[in-house]
């Protein structure tokens, strides 16, 4: 049978060129007021970081981003602070990591500790 998990990784941002040009004038000049830590920790001024998008493709389960408007389309019942990531499971969504522990993160290297111990070991017991 398939593995059915994924994970989604959901910024707190629309999607959008408006939404897009806005968020990178918002990363260079003022950073520390930038709404979406994940987004900060994963991406530069303007693209993606090589590292991430390296330990995104070794890790065991799928995995799928959506801008805030995209989560809330496709789970309107939930209210969670974001952005967040969850492991979504036939049984439904588990968010394993939220807004605040992304908030306290501070490099890449955190982040991708955190989803290893929180999303894919979690989900291997």
């Amino acid at each position: 049978m398939p593995r059915q998990d994924s994970l989604i990784f959901v910024y707190n941002a629309d999607r959008g060129l408006f939404n897009t040009l806005a968020d990178i004038g918002h990363k260079i000049f003022s950073p520390e007021t930038y709404s979406c830590s994940l987004c900060a920790l994963t991406h530069g001024y303007f693209q993606e970081r090589k590292s991430w998008r390296e330990f995104v493709q070794t890790l065991p389960l799928p995995c799928h981003f959506l801008h805030r408007d995209e989560f809330h389309q496709r789970y309107p019942d939930r209210q969670d602070k974001l952005p967040a990531v969850f492991l979504a499971q036939p049984q439904g969504l588990r968010r394993c990591i939220s807004a605040q522990q992304l908030e306290s993160c501070d490099n890449i290297d955190l982040l991708q500790q955190m989803i290893i111990s929180a999303c894919i070991k979690n989900d291997e017991d």
